[in-house]
């Protein structure tokens, strides 16, 4: 049976060996599309939300003061080693170590959210979103798009990344919530499993709605192209109202 946190075991250094192909350009098209999104002074304070190895980040601080945080020490190390000035904090995304009102924007980007078996963990990780966000300030949450995932979905492919042959296994869960990968990394001789649950555009927009924020668009594709049922992204972009409730 998967463990709640298998995210805990899965992101280190095999991660970093699988997602080579994770490029500086595609996190730029990201940086580019939220700044003509958000208006955000230059002096503005920016959270990247599971930073990971720091790629968007570093674009993120071309614009504003940018902190990323994420749980996984391996990725931290490979931001650190890419950035050695860049603010990086290691903190699970339930409980934020920051203040109320610390930032003026939060991004959670390329599917770092929906890993919890629970959808109050997932509340609550939205929940902290808001309260470390201030009032007016913005929220970003680029997602996966559901409907494309299942009717997508490839099965099993095997495939070399570098030295590394990868073997993935991918399967939608019976009650259709959840798309399960398993991963073999030959060399490794170790196998990951990846479980993400599958919210609906109308999901996301309901739990960050009721979080305090006016959600402003939705997007489907890192172009700004409004989301489409062939979309590959859901992206919502919203505002931190002045007076709200969590």
């Amino acid at each position: 049976m998967l463990s709640d946190d298998w995210f805990e075991d899965w992101f280190g250094e095999e991660y970093l060996a699988l997602y080579t192909h994770r490029d500086e350009l595609e996190a730029e098209r990201v940086a580019r599309l939220i700044e003509s999104r958000v208006h955000l002074a230059r002096d503005s304070r920016a959270l990247d939300l599971a930073c990971g190895a720091g790629r968007h980040q570093r674009e993120l601080s071309d614009h504003w003061w940018t902190v990323g945080l994420d749980l996984s020490p391996s990725l931290l190390r490979a931001a650190r080693t890419a950035d050695r000035s860049a603010p990086l904090v290691r903190a699970d995304m339930r409980t934020l170590p920051f203040r109320d009102s610390a930032f003026d924007l939060v991004v959670n980007l390329f599917t770092s959210f929906g890993y919890f078996s629970d959808d109050r963990a997932h509340k609550r990780v939205i929940e902290e979103v808001a309260r470390v966000t201030c009032p007016g300030g913005w929220f970003v949450l680029d997602y996966l798009n559901a409907e494309n995932v299942r009717r997508t979905l490839i099965p099993t492919d095997v495939r070399k990344v570098g030295q590394h042959t990868i073997e993935q296994e991918r399967s939608i869960s019976d009650d259709g919530r959840f798309v399960r990968k398993t991963i073999t990394i030959g060399e490794y001789g170790r196998t990951f499993v990846e479980r993400v649950r599958l919210f609906e555009p109308d999901e996301l927009t309901a739990m960050v709605s009721s979080s305090g924020y006016a959600v402003l668009e939705v997007l489907g594709e890192y172009s700004g192209a409004t989301l489409a049922a062939d979309s590959s992204r859901t992206i919502v972009i919203a505002r931190r109202q002045a007076t709200a409730t969590s």
